[in-house]
């Protein structure tokens, strides 16, 4: 339960030596570890997929047809800046952001 006066005084200084500088770096050494490990398969998949969707989100054209985030499919009719006017059934056309558009589909899916 006690610790010697010799024992506690001795203790502080071993740490303080050239070991001492290893046993942290070795300690840092799992959270290092876990970091590269998170970044290869969590961030960087994640970096290209918005990549790739900011590409498509900037191809889309006049006549593409398209489904959006919320799941409606339709032609895109006009374009602007920040939005798009997809016309979803004859005579029918919402505007929607750019951002929400999730897929474009292949020419001759909506007939």
């Amino acid at each position: 339960m006690f610790i010697s006066s010799a024992f506690a005084q001795t203790a502080p200084a071993a740490t303080a030596t050239g070991g001492g500088l290893m046993g942290s770096l070795t300690g840092m050494l799992p959270l290092v570890l876990m970091f590269v490990v998170l970044y290869f398969i969590m961030i960087r998949p994640q970096m290209k997929r918005q990549k790739e969707h900011r590409a498509m989100i900037e191809a889309i054209a006049k006549g593409d047809e398209v489904v959006t985030s919320g799941g409606l499919l339709g032609r895109v009719s006009r374009l602007s800046e920040g939005y798009l006017h997809i016309e979803i059934a004859s005579g029918v056309e919402v505007q929607v952001q750019r951002s929400a558009v999730a897929q474009v589909l292949p020419k001759g899916t909506l007939k």
